[in-house]
């Protein structure tokens, strides 16, 4: 099966980055994708050969997300932007949190997803077409204890996806999607064992995928979910 979609998409080494990529490519979709891990990108430049890419990149620094997308836009503007990449805070109260732990998780959550869509996203303008997918959380639209910046982070994603969507031309959408919740590294991070009862990232990929591929212009500006997630 082949689609010809082109697709970019952040934090795709690891999670759900990993269950996407390979959806993705099993749908004939061409991929290029990031993430922050050198080994982890080498990893998948090996199984995942041309016409897919992937590159180490920091979404955090604008030098290497605008060099990444420049060697990128030269084959033209993707199809689907898919902002995945995220980070999470150990469990803790507000107080407690280390200063450089929280603003990690902002500087990737929030400012990491607008350096890529400033770079990306003029092109998909330019020719009024595409689906940006903003990755928001079940904690992007509720609240729990101990996870305070994470959810402020999320939840910050959402109100930037619909500011986004009223910026962009018709005939395109931006999205915030909330994933559910998966047996990731990152819930592992707040739940410890517990996470293992939840779906893992291949069996939600198998429902995300189609769903992803699915959203068009009239979803612009929805807060969606994955079904059954």
């Amino acid at each position: 099966m082949s689609n010809g979609l082109k697709i970019v998409l952040t934090g795709a080494t690891r999670g759900l980055g990993a269950a996407m990529l390979e959806g993705f490519a099993a749908q004939g979709c061409v991929v290029h994708g990031c993430g922050s891990n050198a080994d982890g990108v080498a990893r998948l430049t090996k199984s995942y050969p041309s016409p897919h890419s992937f590159t180490a990149v920091d979404v955090t620094k604008p030098d290497q997300v605008n060099r990444w997308a420049a060697e990128v836009l030269k084959s033209g503007a993707p199809d689907l932007l898919a902002n995945n990449a995220a980070v999470i805070h150990s469990p803790g109260k507000l107080w407690d949190l280390p200063s450089p732990e929280w603003k990690r998780v902002f500087d990737v959550n929030v400012i990491g997803l607008v350096e890529v869509c400033r770079a990306f996203v003029p092109a998909m303008v330019a020719r009024r077409k595409g689906v940006i997918v903003n990755f928001s959380s079940t904690w992007g639209r509720s609240t729990s204890p101990d996870v305070s910046l994470y959810c402020a982070s999320k939840f910050a994603v959402e109100g930037l996806t619909k500011s986004l969507a009223q910026e962009l031309p018709q005939g395109m959408a931006a999205v915030a999607l909330n994933p559910g919740v998966i047996a990731t590294d990152m819930l592992a991070q707040v739940f410890g064992a517990a996470a293992a009862s939840y779906p893992s990232p291949s069996a939600w990929g198998r429902r995300a995928v189609p769903f992803i591929l699915g959203l068009k212009a009239s979803d612009n500006g929805a807060s969606a979910n994955v079904p059954g997630f």
